[in-house]
């Protein structure tokens, strides 16, 4: 099985759970929260404040989607993110925007490229970027595929929240579990193990557990889902 083949029967596979209701039994289910949880027992945790990056997206208000994949060759991912807030104690947030991006199997960002900090020229794609609108459990879910990663950080996805007046509430990162990234990265469509641990990643480091995925599961088979709660103060 080819490359291409891989990518569209584990696209098809999601599919057909989707069509099942499978898959959104699963996305709409977030998982209990834990001790890496935006939720506890004592209230809400604000989400970890992160940069934006140097690769944000562009025109978000024209990546309204809910597959991001594009031409991306990569292990299926499914990212299911529930919207809280703080400021109302802990209840879902609905009718928020979620713009998500990040890094394809390379380590490449669309939108980007053609310079020193990303040598190949991606500025006419648009891959692996959307956004999507909550509903009234304050959840969306993005169909993507795992993320690689590239020289100085560790494999993330970047959020960022706004109102529905497009006011950013928040701009945070996803990190994912390290024994799980090394099972993908071992799949022929990534670049190996990661360079940079999460713990010594300069955005990570004061901040991982709840920068953490509150879950992650599924296989190189499968494909896997990404499930993360994100707090904000609306």
């Amino acid at each position: 099985m080819n490359r291409q083949q891989f990518v569209k029967q584990g696209l098809y596979g999601l599919g057909a759970l989707i069509s099942s209701g499978g898959l959104l039994q699963a996305c709409t289910k977030l998982a209990t929260p834990t001790t890496n949880s935006a939720v506890s027992a004592e209230g809400c945790t604000l989400s970890p404040s992160e940069t934006k990056g140097p690769f944000p997206i562009k025109s978000p208000a024209e990546m309204v989607k809910s597959s991001i994949v594009s031409d991306r060759e990569g292990i299926p991912m499914t990212i299911s993110i529930q919207v809280v807030n703080n400021s109302n104690d802990c209840k879902p947030l609905a009718d928020v925007m979620v713009d998500v991006w990040h890094c394809d199997a390379d380590g490449n960002y669309s939108e980007y490229g053609g310079s020193g900090m990303q040598p190949t020229n991606y500025t006419n794609a648009h891959f692996l970027r959307g956004r999507q609108t909550t509903d009234a459990e304050g959840k969306v879910n993005f169909i993507s595929i795992y993320p690689g990663w590239y020289r100085g950080r560790a494999p993330h996805i970047h959020v960022e929240v706004l109102s529905s007046a497009g006011k950013s509430l928040m701009v945070t990162q996803i990190a994912f579990p390290e024994d799980t990234s090394k099972t993908v990265y071992a799949t022929e469509y990534y670049n190996g193990d990661a360079d940079t641990a999460n713990i010594r990643d300069n955005v990570f480091s004061d901040s991982l557990a709840l920068n953490m995925a509150d879950e992650v599961t599924g296989n190189t088979n499968d494909g896997y889902t990404v499930n993360k709660i994100i707090t904000v103060n609306a």
